[in-house]
């Protein structure tokens, strides 16, 4: 597995300009390098992204294209050697490990392929676990994981361990549990990964009505159906967006194609 360079990060000396409110994640110029033995890899090579609040969008890209150190990035679980990041307002890439753990309580809700969830406890208790870190007390914790419990349909499970939930019901109580704090941005890894077809069409379903309802989704996938369901497809090779398209423009794309004679 490649591992960072030693080098200290090089950072702008001066930030940019600060980005427009309805513009909730700005990246300028992101540079991520790796050591694999005697090799430097470039994993990211001047990512330039921003995405409005309340927008869909899939991050694409075969292995190797850059897409997981770039959703790494967006996470604030890892930072660009290069560049700068902007999430909700905030100029997180140079902020300190400290500051960037609070960022991810507050600002991130993440939803992985695997669901994450800690067996022995039940499903309200899973949902509950952002707002224990984040201090918040026991009355109000149960309050606001029940409803977003409500929110994902699973209102007759809360009480259910995740060995007594379905596939599809351990990523809803995921999903609820990455909404409880009222996150800029849900960011999810291959939402999809470990569902059957039938369940995953239900889960993208579901993501489509958070969308409806003003949540900012960001979905990392190597599926271009599960990508499609996004109101806008990011594609990464070799480090650098090689496309950036919106459902209306490659409709419009497709329309555009001459049917054969």
């Amino acid at each position: 597995m490649p591992e960072p360079l030693d080098s200290v990060a090089v950072k702008p000396a001066t930030p940019g300009t600060r980005p427009a409110t309805h513009e909730v994640i700005v990246t300028r110029g992101l540079l991520r390098r790796y050591r694999m033995g005697d090799a430097e890899i470039l994993a990211l090579t001047g990512v330039d992204l921003t995405i409005d609040r309340g927008e869909y969008v899939a991050i694409m890209g075969p292995s190797g294209s850059g897409k997981s150190t770039l959703m790494n990035v967006i996470g604030c679980l890892d930072q660009a050697d290069e560049g700068e990041y902007w999430l909700n307002g905030q100029l997180v890439s140079v902020m300190s490990e400290r500051r960037l753990a609070g960022i991810r309580n507050r600002e991130i809700g993440f939803v992985f392929q695997n669901f994450n969830l800690l067996h022995r406890a039940t499903a309200l208790h899973n949902v509950e676990l952002p707002l224990i870190y984040a201090g918040i007390g026991r009355r109000e914790r149960q309050e606001r994981a029940q409803e977003s419990l409500e929110r994902v349909g699973l209102s007759d499970r809360m009480l259910h361990r995740p060995a007594e939930l379905s596939g599809g019901q351990r990523q809803r109580v995921a999903i609820a549990r990455a909404l409880v704090t009222g996150p800029s941005i849900l960011l999810a890894d291959e939402p999809t990964g470990a569902l059957d077809s039938a369940t995953a069409a239900e889960i993208m379903q579901l993501f489509e009505e958070l969308h409806r309802q003003g949540n900012t989704l960001i979905m990392v996938t190597h599926d271009s159906e599960v990508a499609a369901h996004a109101a806008r497809q990011v594609n990464l090779k070799d480090g650098r967006i090689e496309a950036d398209t919106s459902r209306a423009e490659a409709r419009e794309d497709v329309d555009h194609v001459p049917e054969h004679v």
